[in-house]
């Protein structure tokens, strides 16, 4: 079974946001500067903490909307890590929203070492922005990819939403023409999750929307064909990426790395408030507190709130699910070289019910699951999971 020397994958969980989106059930405040600018130095010494361990080869911020953060404070992060002893990461990716991208921010970060930006678009079109809780317009998503673009970034991703409340498919077809139209190398596109203690779940239970499966089924569809014939690979049931070389690959030379590891059962640091980590079979969530978790770094300590040692089987469950989210699904002998389990002997009831659905196929190398099956990867992956 496969472990770590040293850890090669870090989050940084970046809480604050202008305005909770309708949506959104991650960890997020709108913080005023005093509380941000005590959120950087104590990440900065939870990073010291934790630096020994590390040599990232992906880095990615999440949030929250990290790109709200001024230049002083990513300077302060930014000369934190360079501080380190690391090998340039291949990819670190920093979360952004098109209303707070500015071109002296975007040249920091790229200069910084930073090469990869993920935009939180969500639509192009202003009803739904404002549905969604958004606080840009869709010209600022024009402007910034422009400002981005203009700062050096040559891998950007363009996050998208579908089946929200109130949007048709004539709209979500523009959608989908004007972010293929903008020419970034990635697109995330996720259909909208009602959450529980979010306002968009509290409409669905008050009866003010409602969830139309036929039409969320037909706008999935409708994505794979506009970004296959856009150039872009599904490598993941909500992610699609360019492949620019002439040498064929399982992953298109665009995919997020990041999340690709994710899938793949790597460990990585979790860092930041609510921020999950998984070390070496450890499972870890910070405090969903920004206050607390300042405090408990204030006094040298890490902000762990809770701990969790898998089992070796529910540890390889997990990952069977998580990997069958791709569309590579899983090659035998990586998974076992991974988790110490043969995925055909321990799920063979599971894979064989796949089969039978047209859910699922397997062959000598891999079992993966089908274009059909992917549209209900989430359930798929539910039924590998073991206590």
């Amino acid at each position: 079974m496969f472990e770590e020397p040293v850890i090669e994958h870090l989050y940084v969980h970046v809480p604050f946001c202008a305005r909770k989106c309708a949506y959104c059930a991650f960890y997020s405040e709108a913080g005023d500067g005093e509380v941000v600018n005590r959120y950087v130095e104590a990440l900065v010494r939870e990073l010291e903490l934790v630096a020994s361990d590390l040599n990232p080869k992906t880095i990615f911020f999440g949030g929250g909307t990290p790109s709200l953060l001024n230049l002083r404070q990513w300077e302060r992060i930014l000369e934190t890590l360079h501080r380190f002893n690391w090998q340039k990461p291949a990819e670190w990716t920093v979360e952004c929203n098109p209303a707070t991208v500015s071109l002296d921010k975007a040249k920091l970060l790229r200069d910084g070492g930073v090469n990869r930006i993920s935009m939180g678009a969500q639509s192009f079109d202003e009803g739904l922005l404002d549905r969604l809780g958004r606080v840009h317009s869709r010209q600022m998503i024009f402007k910034s990819f422009d400002i981005l673009r203009a700062a050096g970034f040559d891998n950007l991703n363009v996050d998208l939403m579908f089946a929200i409340p109130g949007q048709t498919m004539a709209c979500w077809r523009k959608t989908l023409d004007e972010a293929v139209a903008l020419g970034s190398e990635h697109l995330s596109c996720y259909e909208v999750i009602y959450e529980e203690d979010t306002p968009l779940f509290e409409q669905l239970r008050s009866g003010a929307v409602r969830v139309d499966e036929d039409l969320a089924c037909a706008m999935y569809e409708e994505l794979l064909l506009a970004s296959a014939g856009s150039g872009f690979r599904q490598y993941e049931v909500a992610n699609f990426a360019r492949h620019e070389s002439a040498v064929p690959s399982e992953m298109p030379d665009r995919a997020c790395r990041h999340n690709v590891n994710y899938w793949r059962g790597a460990s990585y640091y979790g860092l930041g408030p609510s921020a999950a980590g998984y070390v070496r079979g450890l499972r870890t969530q910070n405090r969903s507190s920004t206050v607390k978790y300042c405090e408990q770094l204030e006094r040298g300590q890490r902000a762990v709130e809770s701990s969790e040692k898998l089992s070796p089987l529910a540890r390889a469950g997990e990952l069977a699910a998580f990997g069958l989210r791709m569309n590579a699904g899983w090659p035998l002998e990586q998974f076992q070289r991974r988790t110490g389990y043969d995925l055909r002997l321990e799920w063979k009831p599971e894979i064989e019910r796949m089969i039978e659905l047209g859910y699922g196929e397997l062959s000598q190398q891999r079992f993966q699951l089908t274009e059909k099956g992917l549209r209900f990867a989430d359930w798929a992956g539910a039924e590998f999971l073991r206590s």
